[in-house]
């Protein structure tokens, strides 16, 4: 398809990027990379950053569809996604709910585990009320290492490795900074792989997994996104019948908390016996030089340019609008 094609099948195209959240830095790397892709196919896009522009203002640009490429709070949990199905926009990714659910990982995993899926055992604290005797009754009940995380932060942020006793109360602390309670969580000692998910219902197909190999096993946010001392291997070194399971166990994840469009489920695979544990999934992932997704889709033979252009075409609304309504 051509570039006028293009334009006329979206129409004018918005590229939601920055925002207020922790992940803003990683945002605006995702963003612009997505807003010249697609210009670069010809589509009519303009970028908008919600922190520097109003509601107001995103409603004035009488966008036909928009591409979120928003990470973490006000962008990625579901807030975003409600404002757009009241301006009747189009948006790609998760809708509410999905949205919503897929940013805490405490519900996620609840979800996952009513549907048989398995995710690593966990427990949680009140980031204000907790006492020093739960904090020390963690690791009894989860053992140790464990890991600290703030549900609802990504990108590594708020997130801490206990190895002793002596390191519950700090990354208790760490953690409290971002959220109003601490997942607790089973340290799974193993590979880290990650499966990138497109589409929708019986048509979600998961790309090619990808393993992650960073120093020491920590991927932590400069690994992630600035250094190049992390090592990614794509596919996945595993034998067919594994990552035939993975995958599938990927889609699964996906269908069960309701997302659409795309996402990014990430897994830990035991050592000890090759069992995968599902850690969380990413309802808008990241789109940057170091991210997994565009990684995946280059594996499976689709260019950084095309995988934009297949994810805005998957945008669409939750609730659709009668067929007299039009937009003020």
């Amino acid at each position: 398809m051509n570039a006028t094609d293009l334009k006329k099948e979206f129409g004018k195209v918005g590229v939601l990027f920055g925002g207020r959240s922790a992940e803003r830095e990683v945002s605006l790397m995702s963003g612009s990379g997505v807003l010249k892709a697609l210009q670069s196919k010809g589509v009519d896009a303009h970028g908008f950053d919600p922190a520097e522009r109003s509601i107001a203002e995103l409603a004035a640009e009488k966008f036909d569809r928009v591409f979120i490429a928003l990470h973490g709070r006000y962008g990625e949990d579901g807030t975003l996604q409600g404002v757009l199905e009241q301006l009747g926009i189009p948006y790609t990714g998760s809708g509410v709910m999905a949205s919503s659910i897929g940013m805490d990982k405490i519900m996620t995993k609840r979800i996952w585990l009513s549907h048989g899926l398995p995710t690593p055992r966990f427990s949680v604290l009140d980031s204000k009320d907790a006492t020093l005797e739960e904090l020390r009754k963690v690791p009894d009940d989860l053992g140790l290492p464990l890991m600290l995380k703030a549900p609802h932060e990504g990108s590594t942020i708020g997130i801490s490795k206990v190895v002793g006793y002596s390191d519950m109360q700090s990354g208790f602390e760490l953690c409290a900074k971002y959220d109003e309670v601490v997942l607790a969580e089973e340290f799974i000692s193993g590979r880290e792989l990650t499966v990138p998910v497109l589409g929708t219902g019986r048509h979600a197909r998961a790309l090619p997994i990808v393993e992650i190999c960073a120093p020491q096993g920590n991927y932590d946010y400069e690994h992630k996104y600035f250094s190049d001392d992390t090592q990614y291997l794509c596919p996945a070194p595993l034998d067919a019948a594994l990552t035939k399971r993975i995958q599938s166990i990927a889609v699964r994840a996906f269908n069960a908390v309701g997302s659409s469009g795309w996402a990014r489920v990430d897994f830990m695979l035991r050592a000890a016996d090759n069992e995968p544990f599902l850690l969380e999934i990413n309802t808008s992932p990241g789109m940057t030089g170091h991210s997994l997704v565009p990684m995946a889709a280059k594996a499976a033979g689709v260019s950084y340019e095309d995988l934009c252009v297949e994810i805005l075409r998957s945008a669409d609304l939750d609730l659709k609008p009668s067929q007299d309504w039009k937009p003020a």
